[in-house]
């Protein structure tokens, strides 16, 4: 698999370890992601990236901390639906964790990146030239993806081989995360316990009739802890509540 060594296999272990005890919850997870991840394979900026793919908007976790404003959110959300790593992840979805490691140059030659609007309006003003993103997660409306950003040196094959190696037990673990009842990381929210446990179940991809019978309650009674869950966060789907409690759970 592209030339990988037997200490690629043991540094992509030991970083498969040690996330899986620094993260405690699903916001420590993505801190711990984006602190990890450039040990591995050389990142300037990384970022867990979680796409609303019905509200065409993203919630970002950021290393460093803070490299993304206000406005270079705004200016990425305005080319959403163009941005080829978007489009390529979310056609995969339930197709092997969203088609693997993928990199904006599978999808576009370096010139028709650089004439972009994106990457005019976006990835120049924030000095990127190139992007690789890993899927954890992705369903038809949510996409969750830790990216890879630099400049100059696109991604190699065998970085992205390196990528793929961790990329299963990550998401493994992101998902035991999110699907822990008592996950730590929606402590911070205005919800009653009950809702929280409705949400962190619905945060790990589960249905109105999965969380009823994990929780033991009737599928009418889920829909009326979700429709107080989107009142509280001021959403009105159950994408947009996943999305909305993890950018208030990371201070993002």
């Amino acid at each position: 698999m592209h030339d990988l060594t037997a200490q690629d296999y043991r540094e992509s272990w030991r970083l498969v370890c040690e996330m899986t005890e620094a993260a405690s919850d699903a916001v420590a997870f993505a801190r711990q992601g984006t602190l990890h991840l450039p040990r591995l394979v050389a990142s300037e900026l990384t970022t867990l990236s979680v796409c609303d793919l019905a509200r065409n908007a993203r919630s970002v976790v950021s290393s460093p901390a803070g490299a993304i404003s206000a406005a270079d959110r705004a200016s990425f959300d305005r080319h959403f639906t163009e941005h080829p790593l978007v489009r390529y992840h979310s056609r995969h979805a339930g197709s092997n964790v969203g088609g693997g490691a993928h990199r904006i140059s599978d999808s576009l030659s370096a010139s028709e990146f650089r004439e972009s609007a994106l990457y005019n309006e976006y990835y120049r003003r924030i000095g990127i030239d190139h992007v690789v993103a890993v899927p954890l997660f992705v369903d038809r409306g949510l996409l969750v993806s830790f990216v890879l950003n630099r400049n100059r040196t696109d991604f190699s094959d065998r970085e992205c081989a390196l990528l793929d190696l961790v990329r299963d037990p990550l998401a493994a673990l992101y998902r035991n995360l999110l699907a822990r009842r008592k996950d730590r990381g929606f402590a911070s929210l205005p919800v009653t316990p009950r809702e929280r446990d409705v949400l962190s179940w619905l945060a790990a991809g589960k249905t109105d009739r999965d969380i009823g019978e994990i929780l033991g309650m009737s599928p009418r009674t889920v829909q009326k802890h979700l429709q107080h869950i989107y009142e509280k966060l001021g959403v009105e789907t159950r994408t947009a509540a996943v999305v909305r409690a993890m950018e208030m759970s990371s201070g993002n």
